[in-house]
C-alpha cells in the first residue's frame, strides 16, 4: 500500500468514527422544554465583569428581565474596569425601575494562585450569600444577552435531577472573519466535549460552557466552592469535571440566548483561542504534538494526498465528503452557507497555528493575556 492511499484510508476512517461514533457532536443540541417545578428555587446570578461598557448594559437589562416565577437578582463584580462599566449597569438597572434587584460589588486586588475570572466570581458568591443564600447561582459573563425564558428554562431543568446545567449560547457571526471562524469554533469544541457524552452520566467526559451556567448551591458546596479550580483557565469546564464526580451535569445549545462580542477580524478571534488553548492540553510539550500530528492526519492528509493515484484519491475524497458533512449542520446553525463546508481544513490550519502560538505565548511568560492580565499560572 502507498502512503498516499494509506493516509487516505486512515483519514476516511477517522472521519467515519467521527460522523457515527462520537456521540452526534456534529449535531446541533437543542433542548426540549423541562417540566415546570412544583417550586421555583432561589436564584442569584454572578456575573463578573471588567471593561465591559459596550455590552454590559444589555446584558444586565437581559438579566434583570427574566420571565422568572421564583426569587431573583443580581450580583454583578467590577474587576477594576475602567471604562464606567458599574455605572452603566446601575443605570440600566435603574432605567427599568429595579435597581434594588442589582447589587455591584469591587473585586478586591488579585491574589496569588487565582486566575482574575475567578476571583471575581468567588466575590460574588459572598455577596450574593449575604441576604441569605440561595438554591442555585447563575454563572453569567457579562457580553451575554438571555432571552427572557432563560432562567426559568434552566431552572426547570435544573430541578430534574441535574447539579449543573449550562447553555452554549449562540456567538456574534456576522463580520467575514466571524463567519469564516465562529462556527468552527463551536465545533471543535463539540468535537472535543461530545455534548451528549457530556450530559451522559455514564460517561466520564465533562463539560459546561461558561457564559451561562447554573449550578446548585448544594453542589457548589460539594466540591469546595471555586477554590477547588482557583487556578484554572477554562474553568467551566473544571467545575464541570469536579461537580460530576458526585453529581450530574446538562450541556446544550440555544439560538435565543446570544453573545455580544463581537470579532471583528481574525487575529481577534486568534488571540482568543490562543489564550487557552495550550492550557487545554495541560501545558504539555507531548500532547501538543500529539495534537498537531492528529489534527494534520485528520484535516489535512485528506486534501494532501487528493493526487496520490485514483485509489488514493477516491478514499481522498471521500474522507472530505464526510468532513464536509459533519460540518454543514453547525454552518447552517450559524447562518453560513452549507457550501462552505469544504474548507473546513483551511479553517483547521488557522485553529492549529493559534494552538501553537498559544504554547510559545506560555513558554515566553505570556500566556492567559486577557485585557491587559496576565494569568498567574503563565507567569515564569
Amino acid at each position: 500500500m502507498t502512503a498516499g492511499r494509506f493516509f487516505a484510508l486512515l483519514g476516511l476512517l477517522i472521519w467515519s468514527y467521527l460522523l457515527l461514533g462520537r456521540g452526534l457532536f456534529w449535531w446541533p443540541r437543542l433542548p426540549k422544554p423541562a417540566p415546570a417545578p412544583k417550586a421555583w428555587p432561589r436564584i442569584v446570578a454572578v456575573v463578573p465583569a471588567r471593561d465591559e461598557a459596550a455590552t454590559i448594559g444589555a446584558a444586565v437589562t437581559s438579566l434583570l428581565r427574566q420571565d422568572y416565577l421564583g426569587a431573583f437578582s443580581v450580583v454583578l463584580i467590577d474587576d477594576h474596569s475602567g471604562d464606567g462599566t458599574a455605572r452603566i449597569a446601575q443605570e440600566a438597572a435603574a432605567a427599568l425601575g429595579m435597581a434594588d434587584r442589582l447589587r455591584v460589588v469591587a473585586a478586591p486586588p488579585l491574589p496569588a494562585g487565582w486566575s482574575g475570572k475567578l476571583w471575581a466570581m468567588a466575590e460574588g458568591v459572598r455577596a450574593a450569600g449575604e441576604g441569605g443564600a440561595p438554591d442555585a447561582y447563575l454563572f453569567a459573563d457579562a457580553d451575554i444577552a438571555h432571552h427572557p425564558r432563560n432562567l426559568s428554562e434552566l431552572a426547570a431543568r435544573l430541578e430534574t435531577g441535574y447539579d449543573l446545567v449550562s447553555l452554549m449560547v449562540k456567538l456574534h457571526c456576522r463580520s467575514r472573519a466571524e463567519r469564516f471562524m465562529i462556527p468552527a469554533f463551536v465545533y471543535f469544541f463539540a468535537m472535543l466535549y461530545p455534548f451528549a457524552w457530556a450530559s451522559d452520566p455514564r460517561k466520564r467526559l465533562a463539560a459546561a460552557a461558561g457564559g451561562c451556567m447554573l449550578m446548585r448551591r448544594a453542589a457548589f458546596e460539594r466540591i469546595g466552592g471555586l477554590e477547588s479550580v482557583k487556578g484554572e483557565l477554562i474553568d467551566d469546564c473544571a467545575l464541570a469535571r469536579a461537580v460530576k464526580r458526585g453529581g450530574r451535569i446538562w450541556l446544550g445549545m440555544t439560538r435565543e440566548t446570544v453573545s455580544l462580542r463581537e470579532y471583528p477580524d481574525v487575529a481577534t478571534i486568534w488571540n482568543m483561542i490562543a489564550r487557552t488553548a495550550y492550557a487545554q492540553l495541560n501545558y504539555s510539550v507531548l500532547l501538543l504534538i500529539v495534537t498537531v500530528v492528529g489534527l494534520g492526519v485528520t484535516f489535512l492528509a485528506p486534501i494532501l494526498v487528493l493526487p496520490s493515484g485514483r485509489w488514493a484519491t477516491m478514499l481522498a475524497v471521500g474522507a472530505w465528503l464526510t468532513m464536509s458533512l459533519t460540518y454543514a449542520p453547525m454552518l447552517r446553525f450559524y447562518g453560513v452557507s452549507i457550501l462552505r463546508a469544504p474548507l473546513l481544513p483551511a479553517v483547521a490550519v488557522v485553529y492549529l497555528a493559534a494552538t501553537v502560538t498559544s504554547a510559545w505565548r506560555h513558554w515566553r511568560g505570556r500566556g492567559g493575556l486577557w485585557k491587559g492580565r496576565v494569568s498567574w499560572q503563565s507567569r515564569p
